[in-house]
């Protein structure tokens, strides 16, 4: 078997360990490894390339993606997607495994209806797949999330100032929810725990008055204009107000031991699938226990909030 790896979507940190123990474990069964970069769009061009073990085995530490990434929406087109198979043929490439989010499965299951095995790994800081429990990135974000916001929090208590961090999520609330339990922020918005400015504004001026010398408010992105908040606290309140976006790094650095444990996992366990003919199907981690399901069931499935999480901190805040 000659076995495809690609990353696709948004990087994440771990992609790389996950890349790793594929490779490692397909040489290991005597199976021929290539690396497809730039994603689908990649593919489509052919820039494919022999992976050997020495290619990747000082990788795992490393944070992002060394195959890359790209976005290619023209993927959806059946035409694009026989340019990709022809583009795998020619490498004698029968079988790929797929780093990234649902985008990604759902290219990898178009793939599988032109004859080429797919096995989709969960690859996303935003923890947003319903198939698994966490997704490779996400550790890894939420712990630098968390780390940059302690940081906002020394300055913030200095000048007795309320601080707004944005964190990323893409629509999904558990970097907004997980962090703001993690760093003991007074107030969390998100799609799931929505909380009006003006709602917003009254429990900030209630803080004040209680004698609250600092707050911390954590925003989703894409839930609220943040801006808007700022500007109505500033308006509103007697809190000198700033507003953090902490961008882009949440997706780099060193990824976490946690992260590097379960995508070498994932890893180990796509290749095993593979060769047991298994496929169109997408790992995950359930309960501590790594497990698959078929990928079109898992992209009909809605990412659920958890409950668990919002009674925490509508309890202690």
């Amino acid at each position: 078997m000659k076995i495809g790896i690609l990353t696709s979507g948004g990087d994440a940190p771990g992609m790389n360990a996950a890349i790793r123990a594929v490779t490692f474990a397909a040489i290991n069964k005597g199976f021929e490894v290539f690396a497809i970069y730039d994603g689908y769009k990649g593919m489509v061009n052919g820039n494919i390339k022999k992976l050997t073990k020495n290619d990747v085995d000082e990788i795992i530490n490393r944070g992002g993606t060394i195959i890359r990434s790209a976005r290619l929406p023209e993927f959806k087109e059946l035409e694009v997607r026989k340019k990709a198979v022809e583009q795998l043929k020619k490498h004698d490439i029968d079988a790929i495994v797929v780093i990234g989010g649902d985008g990604s499965y759902m290219g990898a299951k178009k793939l599988e209806e032109l004859g080429i095995k797919c096995v989709g790994l969960p690859g996303t800081i935003d923890n947003d797949i319903s198939s698994t429990d966490f997704t490779i990135g996400f550790d890894t974000s939420l712990n630098t999330i968390v780390e940059e916001i302690e940081k906002i929090k020394d300055t913030g208590r200095s000048h007795s100032r309320c601080m707004l961090v944005e964190v990323m999520g893409n629509h999904c609330d558990d970097l907004a929810l997980y962090s703001a339990i993690a760093t003991g922020a007074d107030l969390v918005i998100s799609k799931n725990h929505m909380i009006s400015n003006e709602d917003t504004v009254k429990r900030l001026n209630k803080m004040k008055e209680n004698g609250q010398i600092f707050s911390l408010v954590v925003v989703a992105e894409k839930t609220i204009d943040t801006n808007k908040l700022l500007q109505d606290i500033q308006e509103n309140t007697d809190w000198d107000a700033r507003l953090t976006i902490l961008g882009h790094t949440q997706r780099g650095g060193i990824p976490s031991a946690m992260e590097k444990v379960l995508a070498t996992k994932m890893g180990y366990y796509a290749v095993k699938l593979l060769s047991q003919n298994i496929t169109g199907v997408c790992v995950g981690i359930k309960e501590n226990k790594i497990v698959y399901e078929d990928i079109l069931d898992a992209l009909k499935k809605e990412t659920l909030v958890s409950n668990e999480l919002v009674e925490v901190i509508d309890n202690l805040n």
